[in-house]
């Protein structure tokens, strides 16, 4: 299939840009930064998602996932107004077959920066949006919603022992999440998966769910 991911120089959309091409797919990618993918069915192109004046032209795509995002850096602009961006111009059309958003579980729970989690509670909303509308094309639109994930972005927290020992004692399977299991449940939702649509997929270890029971022998 045509795939097109934003956000392919590193983390979860290099992960995501590597599964599509292990398994034969062309993938074209859209980032600030230089290609740090290499496959002969890669097409990079360095743009800013915002840049809606330089966007590519990208004919035919089959699946679009929009992975670029940011933290503490117009997160509504980037995270939220510049995938609205991205899925009316790729997304919308009737070639699509999937559309997949990188939300984020905060966006459900609100634990996070405030402009951060409001762009990805945006996200949640608007792929619901999305979803009824490619219906008619046989499409689906769903969002990925992790929690922790081990990429450079988090690299902070990661290297502080004693945060890290905090945000462990929120997650309950004790660990965050490799770029290549998020990158696994993108491809499922993209390729595999042909009904669920308008959800919001949360792969967080348990974090969200964490209500810190009491009872005896746990």
């Amino acid at each position: 299939m045509n795939v097109l991911i934003t956000g392919t120089s590193q983390g979860i959309g290099k992960a995501v840009a590597e599964i599509f091409l292990r398994n034969g797919h062309r993938v074209h990618g859209i980032d600030r930064q230089d290609a740090s993918v290499v496959d002969g069915a890669y097409t990079h192109y360095r743009c800013d998602v915002r840049d809606s004046d330089n966007l590519p032209d990208i004919s035919d795509v089959e699946i679009l996932v929009n992975n670029a995002g940011t933290q503490n850096e117009n997160d509504i602009d980037i995270n939220l107004k510049a995938l609205i961006g991205i899925t009316e111009k790729y997304g919308v059309q009737d070639k699509i077959r999937s559309v997949l958003n990188i939300g984020s579980a905060s966006g459900h729970t609100g634990a996070e920066f405030p402009e951060y989690c409001a762009s990805k509670g945006g996200v949640i909303a608007y792929t619901k949006n999305v979803a009824m509308r490619i219906a008619r094309y046989g499409a689906t639109c769903n969002s990925l919603d992790p929690g922790g994930v081990v990429t450079p972005l988090n690299e902070c927290v990661m290297n502080d022992p004693e945060l890290w020992q905090e945000i462990m004692k929120q997650t309950p399977l004790k660990r965050w999440a490799a770029a290549e299991e998020i990158a696994r449940w993108a491809y499922f939702l993209t390729v595999e998966n042909t009904f669920c649509t308008g959800q919001s997929i949360v792969v967080d270890g348990g974090e969200s769910i964490n209500s810190n029971f009491i009872w005896p022998g746990l």
